[in-house]
Order: C-alpha cells, then sequence, then structure tokens
C-alpha cells in the first residue's frame, strides 16, 4: 500500500526525518522544563541589541543520548 513512500530510500529517508521533527517539536517544551538547553557550558552572549546563543554541552547531550538510542535499535 505505501510502497510508493517506502520503496526509494530517499523517500524513506525523508519520511523518517519528517517524522522525526515532529516529534522533536512536541517533546522540546518538555525538555526545556527540564533544563535542556541552558546546560552549564552552553554559551551566551549578550550584548544591547544581540544575543548570541550556542548550546554546546545542550549538543554534545543530545549527540550522547541519540548515538545510544541508534546503537540499541541496530544491535
Amino acid at each position: 500500500m505505501f510502497d510508493f513512500i517506502w520503496g526509494n530510500p530517499v523517500s524513506r529517508f525523508l519520511v523518517t526525518l519528517g517524522i522525526v521533527l515532529i516529534l522533536a517539536g512536541i517533546v522540546w517544551p518538555f525538555l526545556q522544563r527540564m533544563g535542556i538547553g541552558r546546560l552549564p557550558g552552553d554559551i551566551v552572549v549578550e550584548r544591547e541589541g544581540f544575543r548570541f546563543y550556542f548550546p554546546v554541552v545542550t549538543s554534545i547531550l543530545l549527540s550522547l543520548a541519540l548515538t545510544l538510542i541508534l546503537w540499541f535499535i541496530n544491535r
């Protein structure tokens, strides 16, 4: 039934990416309440009329979590 979507590897990747982005958008407010995105080590530079935010530690933690999840799935 869904051969037109799942038959092509590029289509499969795009559909999966879309589902992951939707789920991330749903879960993100809950993660912010837990402090994800404002961890010590994240770089914030605030000046008048300018704000630069680079979540270094948050990126590392999310990368580790996704690596572990994908490792368990592929195992």
